[in-house]
């Protein structure tokens, strides 16, 4: 039927409009860590998160004073449990559902996106032999809740025995048996991995890297790998990771960049202007652009680390990674869409 009033067609693509940019904002949320002894309170952190259009935020253990400060917050969570609950979580079903009792089920109007079990688990050893279990036993108990929250790990890069070029990309022979039953596990439920990829770091030890590739500052292919170029390290950093878990016959399930980011004091790299550089360059590139180029559809959801600097980590690049101060003031601005 032919429409003689331009004016709801107007209305309909100013929704469509404010719908994209809506879904482009909340790919971008940021790592909310408590080691600090001068941190704001965290029942005052949601109004900081939301003074900086902050709409995702990751916590690495339960902390029940920011729960129920963000209950009721259009902000969403992404809740990690800690390394150490990961043999009991794994061997005690009723251990499962007593920490969603204590951590979950009270906290009706909380957003949780994702439960993250543990952070940068050791392959091989006791708790990567565990962590599938756990991962399951949570699952179950959520479901069984009537809370059904997606549940994950994060991991970082040590598991990938080869990641250049991207499509040689594998899990390591030690890791590959573990991480072919939590792929499977999340591909069936269609649940993500959560990925802590660091640019920072492959360029300290890499020594040929240029600073402009990490940093999102080149416009050209600096990395040719088959039929997909790359502009920057952290896509193909990623896509290594798509090409391992493809490996593993789990070519669907989505990977979120649980933490990335660039200290601000350290070494001669660790400056105010290079992570300014690299957490803006990291939104404009997110913001412009879908996916990977493996990946060209699929959005890349992303984390910055972090929110604080945090002066209880040891000494050296580990205290300087925060876009704000002890007191909530910026140490330099991020533009959050």
């Amino acid at each position: 039927m032919a429409n003689n009033n331009p004016i709801p067609m107007k209305i309909v693509l100013f929704s469509w409009v404010s719908f994209f940019a809506v879904s482009a904002a909340i790919q971008i949320g940021i790592n909310y860590g408590d080691k600090g002894d001068n941190l704001p309170s965290p029942d005052a952190v949601p109004t900081i998160l939301q003074q900086h259009n902050i709409q995702r935020v990751r916590i690495f253990n339960p902390n029940l004073s920011f729960l129920r400060a963000i209950n009721n917050s259009l902000i969403e969570v992404v809740l990690g449990t800690l390394n150490e609950d990961v043999l009991t979580l794994a061997s005690d079903a009723s251990y499962a559902t007593s920490w969603i009792n204590t951590n979950i089920i009270p906290f009706t109007n909380v957003n949780f996106k994702y439960i993250s079990i543990g952070n940068e688990i050791m392959f091989p050893g006791n708790y990567a032999n565990s962590l599938v279990a756990a991962i399951q036993n949570l699952d179950a108990a959520l479901k069984a809740a009537n809370r059904p929250i997606p549940v994950t790990t994060a991991i970082d890069m040590h598991p990938i025995a080869v990641s250049y070029p991207p499509s040689v990309g594998r899990f390591t022979d030690d890791s590959a048996p573990i991480f072919r039953s939590l792929a499977s596990f999340l591909n069936t439920n269609g649940y993500p991995l959560l990925v802590n990829a660091y640019p920072y770091f492959a360029y300290l030890g890499s020594g040929g890297v240029s600073l402009d590739y990490v940093l999102f500052n080149t416009t050209d292919v600096v990395v040719q790998d088959g039929e997909y170029g790359y502009k920057n390290i952290l896509y193909a950093m990623v896509d290594a990771i798509y090409a391992a878990l493809e490996k593993l016959d789990a070519p669907d399930v989505r990977i979120v960049v649980a933490e990335t980011g660039w200290p601000w004091s350290g070494n001669d790299v660790a400056t105010i202007d290079y992570a300014s550089m690299y957490n803006n360059n990291l939104i404009s590139q997110l913001t412009s652009t879908t996916g990977t180029p493996r990946r060209p559809s699929v959005e890349l959801e992303t984390y910055i680390f972090s929110l604080f600097n945090e002066d209880l980590k040891p000494e050296g690049t580990e205290r300087s990674w925060g876009i704000l101060t002890h007191d909530g003031d910026e140490m330099y601005h991020v533009n959050f869409p």
